[in-house]
């Protein structure tokens, strides 16, 4: 049966100011708002006298609030020009001209002096309700690769251990929170650990100056392993790292007794779990800490289990106290950095780097975890919930659209009937409006 609705019949017309197509983003700009954003910006960048330099506030949080609608490159921005979209922001909109202009003027000083304003945003967002307070807090560290194409980006071009182009950051994130601690772009044939001791370092003293004052934890891949552990060992945080099987390694596991290896549920038959201990770093002086070791028995042919086993092991290292399967199960759990990776590059727009610049790639790297890390406190401090990923975010709040009126000097913001995430948005609002502004 034909419908009588002919679609062929609707006539467009792009002629009305009143409309926002992602009015949703009124949560995160109100969070944005409440926490001084734009203020800290203003008073922490200064670009100096390049051309881009003015409005820095305004130009940050109109990459961010794209960013936060699902913008992966600067041109995106320029949809937030439409309609009544700069009302619902609260800042006026910079067209992406100009943000190329502003990203292409960051030096290397200025890139820290917006590492200090993520920091002094972390600090509020975690005072504001979003962080840890006392409890013990863990701080996931890992790097990613970010492909680029060609030979036009500067520190990008370079081949990284798996012959591909692009960037290698180092990122820290919070285990349970989803929060990114602290970001470093770096050229893509750069190390895992390079730079690795030092970042940490910053990255404890940002969780610190957030007043994170329980007892914290570092876990990381075996890339960071000497890095980690003195850097670790240095500011009196704990540490679960895993190690590389050396062949002097190998056979201190083989040398572990039968009967100590505890049998554990894992995803095939045959993995057990078993302690001893170890002192990494011998020849330097180092201290004895407790050495876990998971193993899986080999495959043999693809599917039966050898009649004579073999295994696979996955050691780590730790000085924490505790159960032996507690703080296995623990370690495994470091693949949670992987998921506030994936969304900073399928969420946000971490995975294009826009320019052939490597300081304005870094500066879009900072502007994607400030976006990232607005979207998580969206969902802890206004919805009460646990992590979201920003894409869903998107499509039940953020991409909400809407219509402006004003009546008696006061506007309003209309939003579809029937929606089905309604009464959330608007308690959201409520609870992100209670936030104290800044003084």
């Amino acid at each position: 049966m034909r419908s009588s609705h002919n679609l062929d019949r609707i006539a467009v017309s792009f002629d009305d100011d009143r409309l926002v197509a992602n009015a949703g983003l009124l949560l995160p700009a109100t969070l944005g708002h409440h926490l001084g954003l734009g203020g800290l910006v203003d008073s922490h960048l200064n670009l100096g006298e390049v051309i881009g330099s003015a409005n820095a506030g305004d130009k940050l949080l109109t990459l961010v609030h794209s960013a936060l609608a699902g913008g992966d490159c600067i041109d995106d921005a320029d949809a937030l020009r439409a309609g009544g979209t700069a009302a619902v922001l609260g800042h006026r909109v910079k067209a992406p001209s100009t943000l190329g202009t502003f990203l292409r003027g960051f030096t290397g000083e200025q890139i820290h002096q917006l590492d200090a304003v993520s920091a002094q945003l972390l600090a509020r967002g975690w005072a504001a309700g979003a962080g840890p307070g006392t409890e013990p807090f863990t701080i996931d560290l890992d790097s990613t690769h970010c492909e680029t194409y060609g030979l036009a980006k500067e520190g990008g071009s370079d081949h990284n251990y798996t012959g591909a182009r692009g960037y290698h950051p180092l990122l820290a994130t919070g285990a349970v929170t989803g929060d990114v601690l602290h970001s470093r772009l770096r050229n893509g044939n750069s190390t895992s650990s390079r730079g690795g001791g030092t970042f940490l370092t910053e990255t404890f003293a940002r969780v610190r100056g957030a007043r994170a004052s329980g007892q914290l934890t570092v876990r990381a891949d075996s890339g960071f392993y000497t890095h980690a552990v003195a850097a670790a060992r240095k500011h009196n945080v704990r540490f679960s790292i895993t190690v590389r099987l050396y062949p002097a390694l190998r056979a201190v596991i083989e040398a572990i007794d039968e009967k100590e290896w505890t049998a554990i549920t894992y995803w095939m038959a045959g993995a057990a779990v078993a302690e001893t201990s170890y002192v990494p770093f011998a020849k330097q002086g180092g201290t004895s800490v407790r050495l876990i070791v998971r193993r899986v028995q080999r495959l043999a042919g693809g599917a039966q289990l050898s009649l004579m086993p073999s295994y696979e092991y996955h050691a780590f290292i730790t000085d924490r106290t505790g159960e032996m399967l507690v703080l296995e199960a623990d370690h495994r759990r470091h693949a949670v950095v992987e998921n506030a990776i994936r969304d900073l590059k399928y969420g946000m727009g971490l995975n294009h780097l826009p320019s052939g610049k490597f300081k304005a790639n870094a500066a879009w790297l900072a502007v994607q975890v400030i976006a990232h890390n607005l979207a998580r406190w969206t969902v802890r401090l206004g919805l009460k919930a646990g992590i979201v990923n920003t894409k869903t975010l998107r499509r039940q709040l953020f991409s909400l659209p809407g219509r402006l009126t004003r009546s008696a000097r006061r506007l309003t913001l209309h939003f579809p009937t029937r929606w089905p995430w309604a009464i959330r948005f608007v308690a959201a609002l409520t609870r992100l409006r209670a936030i104290p502004l800044p003084t």
